[in-house]
């Protein structure tokens, strides 16, 4: 059985003065399976050693050195966890009841409970009981009055030191690398010095399961098409298929682990093409493996491609693939993009209404017509279909 265990930790603060302190608070939690606990230690004690020596791993003792944390970014980028994360901009919270920390902290922990615990209800969580981080003692009270257990979905929490905890350290690494990418201040510093934090997020791609963004930011979501890419970009189907996807994501009513997977993967798909803005096809296995992180049950490439992406284009959603090379899924943003979806299409329907097609057939005549396999009120649209495709 997967037992899922999250190391949390945060970057920001309460603040509202922009201009000194952060734009962004971030809680950002690395996912990893209970039984690859030791190796993973190992793995972290090993970088804490080559890249602090005696300290510990601290995203503030890196600062806006981003050759450093890009050196530690690769070796983390080798380590089998997956990354869950909330951000939060404040400049849109800005308003007297959010000045107040107590009223911004049970804000947040709506947030990232809802993120965490309704796709990992059994999940173990690890904090950080050091120093000033009331945070998430806060939120461990949150978690204890809301959350109900049964026999089946049990959920722990669990507080302990940084100082002895490795995994704590590499969720503040975590923390602090996407606060860079979101913080405005920090990405002037790192825009003076001609780098782009995207660089940081390309190395744990790979690990990102979510990131959920307040305001949703997937409904800003513009399209500025690398160079090879502007001769097919339409913006008119970039519109169309984002418009779709941002409906469904903000109207569909969450009734079982399906909904959830639906929702989860078009933040995905919206995500990718915002963060790494290219328009290129997102590998099927690396979507699957995004949206497997904490599973118990893993999704099987044939549940991903009929309740998940097809389940979407049943409700009006706008999803090409791609069946040939590097095979994936993205939301379409030219012509040619739905023509992949419509060739991949045709050439599985039109041979499969052939085949039932050449079976109805040799039944009739090997019968004399008495029997006719598609005579059933079950296939009455596919009798149509074929009577009017001969």
């Amino acid at each position: 059985m997967k037992q899922p265990v999250a190391f949390a930790d945060e970057y920001g603060n309460t603040s509202f003065d922009f201009g000194r302190q952060s734009t962004h608070f971030i809680v950002a939690s690395i996912i990893v399976d209970k039984h690859d606990l030791g190796l993973l230690e190992i793995q972290a004690e090993a970088i804490r050693k080559r890249h602090f020596q005696t300290g510990e791993i601290k995203s503030k003792n890196v600062a806006t050195n981003y050759k450093r944390r890009l050196l530690i970014l690769e070796e983390i980028g080798k380590m089998n966890i997956q990354i869950f994360a909330v951000t939060v901009d404040k400049r849109a919270l800005y308003s007297e009841g959010f000045k107040h920390k107590a009223s911004f902290h049970k804000f947040i922990n709506g947030l990232v409970y809802k993120e965490l615990y309704r796709t990992l209800p059994n999940l173990t969580l690890v904090v950080d009981e050091h120093g000033s981080n009331d945070y998430m003692r806060e939120f461990k009270e949150y978690v204890k009055k809301n959350h109900i257990r049964d026999l089946f979905h049990g959920s722990y929490f669990d507080l302990e030191n940084s100082e002895k905890n490795i995994l704590i350290q590499i969720a503040d690494f975590i923390a602090g690398t996407i606060g860079h990418h979101y913080d405005e201040n920090q990405r002037k510093k790192y825009s003076e010095k001609g780098f782009d934090t995207v660089n940081f997020l390309n190395l744990i791609r790979h690990q990102i399961a979510s990131i959920n963004e307040f305001p949703p930011n997937y409904k800003d979501v513009n399209y500025y098409p690398i160079e090879d890419e502007k001769r097919e970009f339409d913006e008119n189907i970039a519109k169309l298929s984002l418009r779709y996807a941002i409906d469904f994501i903000d109207n569909k009513k969450i009734n079982n682990p399906g909904d959830i997977e639906q929702v989860s993967f078009l933040k995905l798909l919206l995500f990718y093409q915002r963060s790494y803005q290219k328009q290129g096809f997102v590998p099927t296995q690396e979507l699957i493996n995004h949206l497997n992180a904490g599973r118990e049950t893993r999704l099987t490439p044939l549940y991903f491609r009929t309740s998940i992406v097809g389940k979407l284009r049943d409700a009006g959603v706008l999803i090409a693939s791609s069946s040939s090379g590097d095979k994936g899924y993205k939301l379409p943003t030219s012509v040619s993009d739905i023509y992949q979806f419509i060739n991949h299409s045709n050439s599985i329907i039109i041979p499969m209404i052939n085949r039932v097609r050449k079976c109805r057939d040799l039944i009739k005549l090997s019968t004399s017509n008495t029997l006719d396999i598609l005579d059933r009120s079950e296939y009455s649209e596919l009798q149509k279909l074929i009577d009017n495709t001969n």
